[in-house]
């Protein structure tokens, strides 16, 4: 135990990641105060349709009236507020899971006091696991960060992470859809594959010291899969780099990728409550693909897309070109370490365009973190040149212009 909390692993750098991270769920959980005081003052104190349809499918899987998004005509189950229920078919584009996910910390409170008049209270419950994966994925990306662009990078990347508009929205689940479990799955799947592949080369007998990163691996993949189908993307993703990045040794890489499936695949299993045929036909019924091409040829697309990113991180508007710019132009910077998440979200970019509906924004907001560390990549590499010392003045110059517009922007949110 002593060797685990060493300097090394809870040092000055982590306990500033660990301010940005709390300045983070600060403002998430101002939004969600916003909106409830707001709901207080207003004709209807229930949940909006979205979140009441996950409340409703989530509380009545946990009491055994069925499973989330699959059809359940033989029993209702006495729900704690009247919600909307669509029950007609299998949903198409998630598993339970997230259904599940938002109803579990209900069982925490009274189910007598589940009604319209202690609505303030007990309305927080739902939001609580998606601040969690929201503080959780911000935590991962300055992992990641930090161990590929050194604590500059890391540091950056997580200043932009959490004052991002479009990130915090998400893990309140502010007036949106909780994509912000997929976008975790899918860069928790990524960069552990990654980091799998690294281990690789190590003298060692590959399945059995890699369990823990491989039981990972198949828990990132199943949250992705499970948030969203069409996210079954990232499983050909995380072999293309665990054969890229270990080509000696493609046969253990196979293997690897073989168990963290099948680990998801029990995984997204459960979430079905090891009910067979309904997961059977619920695996029938997902929409894994759904892409259309015709996005690609309509201008409207592209710049409803650039207003995404811009509204998720408005410091891309200038960083982004400046990374890209530099990219393109400096060798240097043309190495696995910003090649990769760069292409990943380009990819996803990609597919957000190709998804025009509900998947196309989960995609979007999953490049995020990946443009994150495509940017903050870059910019550490620019403040090791001669020209350090005016590279770090501006881009903390324009870090600190970022934090104030994200914060003056968040004051001017109604309270009700």
């Amino acid at each position: 135990m002593t060797r685990f909390f060493t300097h090394e692993r809870f040092g000055r750098p982590q306990f500033f990641a660990g301010l940005l991270l709390l300045a983070f769920l600060s403002q998430a959980v101002w939004l969600i105060h916003s909106e409830l005081r707001a709901s207080e003052f207003s004709a209807s104190r229930v949940p909006n349709a979205s979140e009441q349809v996950r409340i409703a499918a989530g509380w009545g899987q946990l009491h055994g009236f069925g499973i989330a998004g699959a059809p359940n005509p033989d029993s209702q189950p006495p729900l704690p507020v009247a919600v909307f229920q669509d029950n007609d078919g299998f949903d198409a584009q998630h598993s339970p899971l997230l259904s599940v996910v938002t109803a579990a910390p209900l069982l925490a409170w009274p189910q007598h006091l589940l009604d319209p008049d202690s609505f303030p209270y007990w309305r927080w419950l739902p939001r609580i696991p998606f601040l969690a994966v929201g503080v959780f994925l911000g935590a991962s990306l300055w992992y990641v960060a930090r161990r590929l662009c050194g604590n500059s990078g890391g540091f950056l990347a997580l200043t932009l992470y959490c004052f991002s508009p479009s990130m915090i929205q998400a893990s309140a689940v502010w007036h949106t859809e909780p994509e912000i479990l997929a976008a975790w799955g899918a860069f928790g799947a990524i960069f552990t594959a990654i980091a799998v592949a690294h281990t690789l080369y190590a003298p060692r007998e590959v399945i059995l010291w890699n369990w823990r990163r491989i039981v990972l691996l198949g828990i990132s993949l199943a949250i992705a899969v499970g948030s969203q189908f069409s996210m079954i993307i990232v499983v050909p993703i995380a072999f293309f780099f665990l054969l890229y990045l270990a080509p000696i040794r493609r046969g253990a890489a196979l293997t690897i990728w073989t168990v963290a499936c099948l680990v998801a695949l029990a995984i997204l299993f459960a979430t079905y409550f090891f009910h067979p045929r309904t997961f059977s036909e619920g695996m029938r019924h997902a929409s894994f693909w759904g892409a259309t091409w015709r996005g690609f040829t309509v201008p409207g697309v592209y710049r409803q897309v650039g207003l995404q990113l811009l509204r998720a991180c408005p410091a891309l508007a200038l960083l982004l070109p400046i990374a890209t710019a530099t990219y393109f132009l400096w060798p240097r910077t043309r190495y696995f370490g910003n090649t990769a998440p760069g292409l990943v979200a380009l990819l996803f970019i990609g597919l957000g365009m190709a998804h025009p509906h509900v998947a196309g924004a989960g995609f979007l907001l999953a490049s995020i973190p990946f443009v994150l560390i495509f940017v903050s990549g870059i910019l550490a590499d620019l403040m090791e040149t001669p020209y350090r010392q005016l590279v770090t003045a501006c881009v903390w110059a324009l870090l600190a212009a970022y934090i104030l517009w994200s914060l003056l922007a968040l004051a001017q949110i109604p309270r009700g």
